[in-house]
């Protein structure tokens, strides 16, 4: 009995394994394809970028990090221009304030000596 289940496993199996399927195709015919080239380039190969290439686009890196670092500085400086024409704006604002309390006071003492006497 045991030999008859384990000849009966074995032949379902090899009737499995030995059956014809078709393989899963992994790349259909309706895949989409790529528009582009998909070839790795190689540092040593013909597409690869040049000594020359490759010191200009430093070059050019480095141009445009010193153009952004004088932006920058330009900023900067017009934020200080900024503070201090607010700082003066804000003193003559004040002195402005002081004349016209010190006016204010000097017309209403005469008025109050008029009202006392």
């Amino acid at each position: 009995m045991k030999n008859l289940s384990f000849a009966a496993i074995i032949f379902s199996a090899i009737v499995m394994s030995c059956s014809k399927k078709e393989p899963a195709d992994f790349y259909p015919p309706d895949s989409p394809k790529a528009n582009y080239d998909t070839t790795a380039i190689d540092s040593f190969s013909n597409g690869a970028v040049s000594v020359d290439v490759a010191r200009q686009i430093r070059i050019s890196s480095k141009q445009y990090q010193d153009s952004l670092k004088e932006a920058l500085k330009i900023q900067e400086q017009e934020k200080k221009l900024k503070e201090e024409l607010e700082k003066e704006n804000k003193k003559k604002a004040d002195e402005e304030k002081k004349k016209t309390d010190e006016e204010k006071k000097k017309s209403s003492e005469p008025s109050a000596e008029v009202k006392s006497a």
